[in-house]
């Protein structure tokens, strides 16, 4: 995301002038409307006004910034506030030296004054002080929220490739005991699922480091997890799949589908009369729809839990992260069938 003109260097640089040459013109605009109204005024009264004005106008900004960059940073933020009221008296003092030797050397038509000093300068004196206050106030808070959702982000992160990383060991244990029992049927089909585990973990190991993967690659993958599985329950399970993508162009989350199939074959096979497991994913108009049932066996599927300790409550928990309100999982077991359902809004 690119960041605001207003909040690069350029754009803060070009803010601050422009407020400062506001504030410049406006005691000249001033200064001339009285002019116009009493019709007196003379080019060596304006001059003097003039330079006095700027001369001023300079010591403002710089009490402004040495203010908020300089004190309050070292003195109010380390709570030496009697340090930094002293501090402030002699800047204040600087001041009435300045405008006494500008009243001395420079313009001799008009005699310093320090009552006069204090009623035309105490008000702006304590005007910037607060306003310089105010602005370190702001930038401050400012920086404090971007650094916290920096942390937030990384945080973030940090918990989804966690999540990530304990849902991709469950894989690897199920398609390992499927090639060891292959090796050790010395069946035919041990190359071409070799080849294509081979597939799975060079996406696994280069895609999943991606923030998002075209949805296809995903399907792909979903696919070839379900052809290995189907290889190695062969007959005693019935697996039906259908998938329907309309529309290319999508994108998702590496590993995010993942679980909901890994799942459906962990408790949808073993002690399990005539073993089903149905498969439905569609997307269209930037939202997908996943169902997948299985038959269960109650009495084993705590054991299977207990066991493997991965189950469904980090997908959800990566999906609060991901999409909050933007999907809907529903988990339901009902008449020997556990059924999951996610709806998801594509980014």
């Amino acid at each position: 995301m690119a960041t605001p003109w207003y909040k690069r260097r350029w754009g803060i640089i070009l803010l601050h002038t422009a407020v400062w040459i506001l504030i410049y013109i406006l005691p000249f605009l001033l200064q001339r409307s009285v002019q116009n109204t009493k019709h007196e005024s003379t080019p060596t009264d304006r001059s003097w006004f003039i330079y006095l004005t700027i001369s001023t106008d300079i010591l403002w900004i710089t009490l402004f910034y040495l203010n908020a960059f300089v004190l309050i940073p070292k003195l109010v933020n380390k709570k030496k506030y009697l340090f930094y009221f002293l501090v402030q008296l002699i800047i204040l003092f600087v001041f009435v030296t300045f405008h006494w030797l500008f009243f001395t050397f420079v313009t001799r038509q008009h005699q310093f004054s320090l009552s006069g000093f204090f009623l035309f300068n105490t008000f702006p004196f304590v005007f910037i002080i607060a306003c310089s206050t105010a602005y370190r106030m702001v930038q401050d808070r400012m920086e404090a929220e971007r650094l916290l959702k920096e942390r937030e982000n990384e945080n973030l992160k940090t918990e989804l490739s966690f999540l990530r990383s304990q849902v991709s060991p469950h894989f690897m244990f199920n398609v390992l005991n499927n090639m060891v029992a292959l090796a050790r049927k010395k069946s035919e089909q041990l190359e071409p699922s070799l080849i294509k585990l081979s597939s799975l973990m060079r996406y696994m190991l280069y895609e999943t480091d991606e923030q998002k993967v075209p949805l296809e690659k995903e399907v792909e993958y979903l696919q070839s997890y379900i052809d290995l599985q189907q290889q190695r329950f062969g007959k005693k399970l019935v697996v039906n799949v259908a998938i329907d993508i309309h529309d290319g162009g999508y994108e998702i989350e590496p590993m995010l589908l993942i679980p909901f199939i890994e799942n459906a074959f962990k408790h949808g096979t073993g002690m399990i009369e005539d073993p089903m497991i149905c498969i439905q994913l569609k997307a269209e108009n930037n939202i997908l729809h996943l169902t997948v049932k299985n038959k269960f066996n109650c009495k084993t599927m705590e054991v299977k839990d207990n066991a493997s300790g991965i189950g469904l409550t980090n997908v959800k928990r990566r999906l609060n992260l991901l999409y909050g309100k933007n999907h809907t999982l529903l988990v339901s077991d009902k008449d020997g069938w556990f059924v999951t359902s996610l709806q998801l809004k594509l980014h």
